[in-house]
């Protein structure tokens, strides 16, 4: 846990939104701006394996610039985007897509949220009805009896 918050507080610092690129990237950036609006389109498909919740081309963390380098290489090499996609997949696996595709191993990614939102209305549900028939249950005798003695007493010393 106290390593999430860490990571996340180390993307956090590098991801400021005010933070400029890198020198070497806004050189890149200048120098063809074709190139970098198609670096920056295939950066938008990967998540950032440091920060886990943005993307390559939000994140400034360490891997995330050597990730958009090595895109830029490889569109500079003719590479067509759904090959450098194809590229990421396989060296990191599916996680490294930020909107993974629908098969029988992302599956869980899916459904998953939807699983444990119904999980989670099924036990409040129970809970609300639980409660509201135990508020239902008359009191019993000796309890009636018991709450008026309470109710009726007053309080000493006022």
């Amino acid at each position: 846990m106290i390593a999430l918050v860490l990571v996340s507080a180390t993307c956090s610092v590098r991801a400021a939104p005010d933070a400029s690129p890198a020198p070497h990237e806004a050189a890149n950036s200048a120098a063809d701006p074709a190139l970098e609006a198609r670096v920056m389109k295939v950066a938008e498909e990967l998540r950032c394996l440091v920060c886990q919740n943005e993307t390559i081309a939000a994140s400034h963390a360490d891997l995330a610039v050597d990730l958009r380098k090595q895109i830029r290489i490889q569109l500079s090499q003719g590479q067509s985007e759904r090959q450098i996609l194809d590229f990421m997949v396989e060296r990191y696996g599916d996680f490294v897509l930020y909107r993974p595709a629908l098969k029988a191993t992302t599956v869980l990614l899916w459904v998953g949220p939807f699983a444990l939102l119904l999980v989670a209305g099924f036990a409040l549900a129970r809970a609300i009805r639980g409660r509201q028939r135990q508020a239902a249950t008359p009191l019993s005798p000796t309890d009636a009896a018991r709450a008026r003695q309470l109710l009726d007493e007053t309080p000493s010393g006022s």
